[in-house]
């Protein structure tokens, strides 16, 4: 009974460590199409048309159209966020995407762009080296957590090596491999911690992570009076389900490190990044970015022991005093944690995140929670269908 049980132990880790594998690889398809669409920029004069075109160009700075920044190298994902904004808009000419992506992935995104326009809606395709603001000067920070050898090696090295799993639980396994994706370390991800200087004309955004889906119009959200805070998010601190809406400061710091304990307050209500309202105007009088590196400087100096998880502590500790809990139907969390997410509340949701490993384009993904995303993926298109794009 002892081997069987260890037997069976074993083989729970390893499930846990091909799913870790199986969410940070990229599928065949979808790097297929990132290749074909690239290829296409380079010989088809059409893909390379200006986004937006001339006489729209001061749309892009215009405060009353509503802005949406999304960040991401995932092009596929990029066009369902796109594509499903516009569809679920009551007036989708007052929509402008400005789509920020990297330098590898930005011939690809604006060749699908282009050859797919979403008029009425308006699109922006920018790489991150397109930002003169954006030098390694000014965010030296993440040269550092990018460069750092034992953030590289935490990230992108054996997550098994030193580890006693003897002593651990496969869900606090689960948890420790969710920490170290290595997403978690691009600068795409810190991307948002600079939007008032990366749109210094623009007063309100709504940023967008690229694993949502936009399922009602969400126009209201620049109406709603954030009371002079900056973030209006979804607080995370009020739900029964322990894996995505009861989260408090605790889940996310090592209360044991004295500065962590000094500073903050392990049952301080937790909130979402993925869909969050932010008034840059006020932003740009506080000192936001600058809280945001000093703790990042300061996880670095402690060895990433006050925190673990990605971009989201930081953001905690900066955005502190500055946010404005919005109503949670306006963003449900948790489609790639868990397979028993409460699909009526799923179809009510404003905006739906699948946040987790089980993201819809992967195999690993829930079938049944898939359907809310494929239904705005255009498989008539060419380069989908030849890339054989989720044919599970």
């Amino acid at each position: 009974m002892e081997k069987l049980e260890r037997e069976i132990r074993e083989s729970k880790f390893s499930e846990l460590m091909n799913k870790h594998f199986a969410a940070s690889s990229i599928p065949k398809g979808l790097y297929c199409l990132s290749l074909r669409l690239t290829d296409e920029y380079s010989s088809n004069a059409h893909a390379r048309r200006q986004l937006p075109s001339p006489e729209l160009l001061p749309v892009l700075s215009n405060n009353s159209y509503h802005h949406f920044v999304l960040s991401t190298d995932n092009i596929l994902a990029a066009s369902v966020v796109v594509n499903s904004a516009v569809q679920s808009s009551l007036r989708p000419e007052k929509i402008v995407f400005h789509i920020i992506t990297d330098k590898k992935t930005y011939a690809g995104m604006h060749a699908w762009f282009a050859l797919n326009p979403v008029s009425p809606a308006i699109v922006e395709v920018k790489g991150v080296h397109q930002f003169d603001w954006l030098t390694r000067e000014n965010v030296p920070v993440l040269e550092a957590v990018e460069n750092h050898h034992g953030i590289r090696n935490y990230y992108h090295g054996n997550h098994l090596a030193g580890a006693n799993l003897s002593n651990t639980t496969p869900r606090t396994f689960a948890s420790k491999l969710q920490a170290r994706s290595p997403k978690y370390i691009s600068l795409l991800n810190h991307l948002r911690i600079y939007l008032p200087e990366l749109f210094p004309n623009l007063d309100k955004v709504v940023f967008l992570d690229d694993d949502i889906v936009i399922q009602r119009d969400l126009s209201p959200l620049w109406e709603i009076d954030l009371w002079g805070k900056v973030n209006g998010a979804v607080e995370t601190c009020k739900g029964e389900d322990e894996w995505v809406m009861s989260k408090h400061f605790r889940n996310y710091f090592n209360f044991s490190h004295p500065l962590i304990a000094k500073h903050l307050d392990p049952d301080e209500c937790a909130w979402a990044y993925g869909m969050n309202i932010f008034d840059l105007r006020t932003w740009r009088k506080t000192n936001i970015r600058e809280t945001y590196h000093y703790w990042l400087k300061e996880n670095l100096k402690s060895n990433l022991t006050m925190w673990k998880l990605g971009t989201l502590p930081p953001a905690l500790i900066a955005f502190k005093g500055h946010i404005h809990p919005i109503d949670p139907s306006w963003h449900m969390l948790g489609l790639g944690y868990q397979s028993k997410t409460n699909i009526e509340k799923a179809k009510r949701a404003a905006v739906i995140h699948y946040n987790g490993q089980s993201k819809p384009w992967l195999q690993i993904g829930f079938e049944h929670l898939r359907p809310f995303w494929t239904k705005y993926v255009n498989y008539s298109n060419d380069f989908v269908r030849n890339c054989h794009i989720l044919e599970l």
